[in-house]
């Protein structure tokens, strides 16, 4: 059964201080999410949840949803949004590989943090960990990758958006390695916003940005378990 059409969804949420708030790398996955077949009862996981806006949209389109996030705060934040727009969401606090353990999902939906960041070691507290993902920006991204084949049922989804920052080919390599089907489904270019502005120069220094460089490319990463 296809998905109901899109349409703007949740204009309201709450936000707590220090959970990542809905931005242009979240409207682009919800995009690709509208576009997927969700049958209902279809069993959803999103990683990652932060305020709840995908876990949300999936319930409103028939999916039986797993929001998680390692954050006690966005836990909290996912949980109130669920009450307020009276979607049954089960919220549960949960890194990557707790998350998926022995169960297996029809879709997996994941914004990670994929921000290069100048420390090795990520942050373990606080709004940063939302988006610093070591130096390569592939902190969570390739544990997402390595996790996903066992994540997926048979014919299961995983929607993954990140940066090209943190190079999206190696994404879409690692995946296939995993024997699944992989693609870069949509790609879209956004303003830069404060958190690459404020390490421009690093960035520079690295060779991932250039003087000229005025917005940054998103991408979503579709891989399906055939």
């Amino acid at each position: 059964m296809a998905a109901e059409p899109a349409r703007p969804s949740h204009p309201f949420l709450i936000k707590l201080p220090g959970v990542y708030a809905p931005q242009g790398d979240t409207r682009l996955l919800m995009s690709a999410l509208e576009r997927e077949r969700i049958r209902p009862g279809a069993v959803v996981l999103d990683l990652g949840t932060g305020s709840g806006a995908l876990a949300l949209r999936a319930a409103q389109l028939g999916g039986i949803v797993i929001a998680v996030d390692v954050a006690r705060v966005a836990v909290v934040t996912a949980r109130l949004n669920a009450l307020l727009h009276h979607r049954r969401i089960t919220v549960r606090r949960s890194d990557l590989i707790s998350a998926v353990g022995e169960h297996s999902y029809d879709l997996v939906l994941c914004n990670p943090p994929y921000v290069p960041s100048p420390t090795a070691r990520g942050p373990t507290r606080g709004a940063s960990r939302a988006w610093d993902a070591g130096p390569d920006g592939r902190a969570v991204v390739d544990r997402v990758c390595d996790d996903a084949p066992a994540a997926l049922r048979r014919g299961g989804v995983l929607l993954m958006v990140h940066s090209k920052l943190c190079d999206p080919d190696a994404t879409v390599r690692r995946l296939s390695r995993g024997g699944l089907e992989v693609s870069i489904s949509a790609r879209a270019h956004i303003p830069v916003g404060p958190v690459l502005r404020s390490r421009i120069n690093w960035l520079r220094s690295r060779g991932l940005m250039s003087a000229d460089d005025r917005f940054e490319e998103l991408v979503i990463i579709r891989a399906e378990q055939t």
